[in-house]
């Protein structure tokens, strides 16, 4: 089932529950999805990691404007928007994949960064950010 499928049905049970604010969530997560689908876009994930990232970004400004309750708000979204994303590996995980790109690759310096990057994150897939991933390796590489 794809994602698109899966927020739709969703959509309809927190209609039905009358959940206010999934419903406004999923409708908007929906709305992005479709319009990711008519310019041809088939990456659902892609869609749902960058309204998760939005959403993420949205509540450390209105904390550090001093906006609690609105903080709180756009976290509640985004844990409702990242039930649809793949679960994020834990550190050990992804220090494995560092790891081991760093020796595929032959990275010596931090100016292999980019080969090694590259090669970790067509692994990760998704389930991890792209600035966690950027962290290890960069970490990785100092020390190598």
């Amino acid at each position: 089932m794809s994602i698109l499928e899966s927020v739709k049905g969703d959509l309809v049970v927190a209609m039905k529950a009358g959940e206010k604010e999934r419903v406004g969530t999923l409708r908007l997560l929906l709305s992005e999805l479709q319009k990711a689908a008519k310019e041809g876009s088939d990456d659902e994930l892609a869609v749902v990691r960058r309204e998760r990232k939005r959403r993420a970004e949205a509540e450390r400004a209105l904390r550090d404007g001093g906006r609690p309750e609105l903080a709180d708000a756009e976290a509640a979204e985004a844990a409702i928007i990242k039930v649809y994303l793949p679960v994020e590996l834990d550190d050990a995980q992804l220090q494995e994949m560092v790891e081991r790109a760093v020796a595929q690759s032959g990275a010596q310096s931090p100016g292999d960064m980019g080969k090694v990057m590259g090669l970790v994150m067509a692994e990760v897939a998704g389930r991890a950010d792209g600035k966690r991933v950027s962290e290890q390796v960069r970490a990785a590489l100092a020390v190598a």
